[in-house]
């Protein structure tokens, strides 16, 4: 039963804090403390609704909350998803627009799973939901998932996804975002090998990791600098007996948390203190920039101990991919074997997770894919995060990527202005 407990002093911890910030919410908030005219009690009112707030969404998974996108005809669809494929590690989800006739671009956002849910592609969803049929891999928190259900690696993450993509067919195009950059470039070398009429038609990699050591950053320094031991001590652990997957090792999400919060603790100690002082003077609301951003940020789920530690076995230290040297099921499955798959490399000048030249990396090692097949693109001064869901993605990145979609697609569609949604 080594590490339960500290799963468990974690979350007590959690629970403690959002505990005192109700209190401290509910005691500043009593009609008596208007009779001191005195700032302190608005303001510990304000540190309680914020702080109850922030470790309340720790443990809460976000809703997609697309309600309708606007359609061609200028009215509002409702928006509604659906399961397609269900499996104890992940689901394959479709978004159903109502009343709308079905879009020939069919599009399978691959998801990451690195510590937050699926839904923080919600604004690239909604972007494309207006000219797109939209697919998306809905990871699951590990905590809920019983020990019975077995193992995920990355082996059985490149499974899922390849299983994904002959669920839906041939006309798919695949769109992975950072993490599953190169996993999903292995499914679709899988599928090459054992399934060539399930290929996708194209295949869009955002500032992912195929080859880390192209342009070192300081994740990649991280990954360098610490053994395998080490990490296994240092963020493994058992669930705790409150969740279903009581007993599964995992990389906590709290832990995680810490970790993302740590790299610009200034920053997000700042926007808390603003926060708290706008939630203080009244300027503040339920769904201000502030609580639309943490909201997403700070709900965060585990991973399966043994696919954190496999991705950075596998991805980073020994470089499989990178190296084309991947094997799934003790086959080695060959990059080179892709030959008809359209591939799009997107990357971001500024991006410092995924540095320019890692996800570039791929092009290199597709070597059956003519250089027709082949295209990239380098957005000046964008991050890691606009390059899938800022401003950059959608003025400039999304038209690219749908045109790259357009002439690699068996039948093209109409020609039209394409919506820029929010």
């Amino acid at each position: 039963m080594r590490y339960m407990a500290t799963y468990d002093f974690m979350e007590t911890v959690r629970n403690t804090n959002q505990w005192l910030g109700a209190t401290a919410r509910a005691f500043a908030s009593y009609p008596a403390t208007g009779l001191a005219p005195s700032p302190a009690f608005q303001m510990m009112a304000a540190w309680g609704e914020v702080t109850e707030r922030s470790f309340a969404r720790m443990v809460a998974k976000p809703d997609w909350g697309i309600q309708s996108v606007v359609g061609e005809d200028g009215r509002d669809h409702v928006v509604a998803t659906r399961v397609l494929v269900e499996r104890p590690f992940g689901d394959l989800i479709k978004f159903d627009v109502q009343g709308l006739a079905e879009r020939k671009r069919k599009v399978l956002l691959v998801a990451p799973m690195s510590g937050h849910y699926a839904t923080l592609m919600r604004s690239t969803v909604v972007s494309l939901l207006p000219d797109c049929e939209v697919y998306v891999t809905d990871w699951h928190n590990a905590r809920d998932i019983p020990v019975s259900k077995g193992k995920f690696d990355v082996e059985d993450y490149s499974l899922y996804l390849s299983d994904f993509i002959e669920h839906l067919g041939s006309d798919i195009h695949v769109i992975a975002v950072c993490q599953p950059a190169p996993l999903a470039l292995t499914a679709t070398a899988y599928l090459a090998d054992k399934n060539p009429d399930a290929q996708p038609r194209s295949l869009t990699l955002i500032g992912g990791p195929i080859d880390p050591d192209a342009a070192p950053t300081e994740v990649t320094d991280f990954g360098h600098r610490v053994s395998m031991g080490q990490l296994h001590e240092m963020t493994i652990q058992r669930v705790g007996f409150k969740y279903a997957g009581s007993g599964r090792m995992v990389y906590p999400g709290l832990l995680q948390l810490t970790s993302f919060m740590s790299m610009n603790a200034e920053r997000h100690g700042k926007a808390f203190f603003d926060q708290m002082l706008r939630v203080a003077k009244g300027e503040a609301s339920d769904h201000d920039h502030h609580n639309r951003f943490y909201d997403e940020y700070l709900a965060v789920m585990d991973m399966t101990a043994e696919f954190y530690l496999s991705t950075v076995q596998r991805i980073f230290k020994n470089r499989e991919v990178a190296r084309n040297a991947f094997k799934v099921k003790g086959e080695h499955v060959d990059i080179g074997k892709i030959t008809n798959v359209a591939v799009k490399i997107v990357e971001g000048e500024r991006d410092d997770i995924s540095a320019p030249g890692q996800c570039l990396a791929a092009l290199d090692l597709l070597t059956g894919l003519p250089d027709s097949k082949k295209a990239s693109h380098l957005e000046p001064g964008a991050g890691h995060y606009g390059i899938f869901a800022g401003k950059s993605w959608r003025n400039n990145i999304r038209p690219l990527v749908l045109e790259f979609i357009d002439a690699n697609s068996k039948s093209q569609p109409a020609s039209r202005k394409t919506t820029n949604a929010a």
